[in-house]
């Protein structure tokens, strides 16, 4: 599954976009870890853990890891944050390439979304690269 409109995802057929692609439409449950229920930050930790990569519980937590890329930079893999409750960070995502990112809305449930749709390029924090170069080409590019 490709997690693009007109072009190829950057990881279309990685590990990563396997994990993420199951997981598409799952609802969202505060606090949920699992594929009964996903949080923001549940999901994230949830697709890193299957592809053998730990993550930090919240999504505080989660930003305060890894090295800051800049928006224009973004690799598939990258987490990608946003101020939801106008106190700091507050939701995370993973970007998948082209423009969007996979996460879990409390609206929508695990979902791919464009970093370009005004709620969130009005919340975007920024990111951060939490994969080596090595884990990286092993599971997020294809």
């Amino acid at each position: 599954m490709a997690f693009s409109i007109g072009g190829g995802s950057a990881f279309a057929d990685s590990k990563m976009d396997s994990v993420i692609s199951k997981t598409v439409g799952v609802a969202y449950k505060t606090g949920g870890t699992s594929t009964a229920g996903f949080d923001c930050s549940g999901f994230t930790t949830y697709v890193y853990k299957k592809v053998g990569l730990s993550l930090p519980r919240t999504s505080k937590a989660q930003y305060n890891v890894g090295t800051p890329v800049a928006k224009s930079k973004l690799r598939s893999g990258d987490l990608v944050f946003f101020n939801t409750l106008g106190n700091g960070v507050s939701h995370v995502g993973i970007y998948v390439g082209n423009g969007k990112f996979a996460q879990s809305s409390s609206s929508y449930g695990v979902t791919i979304t464009s970093l370009s749709q005004s709620y969130w390029a009005n919340r975007y924090v920024g990111a951060k690269r939490v994969m080596s170069t090595s884990s990286y080409q092993a599971v997020a590019y294809d």
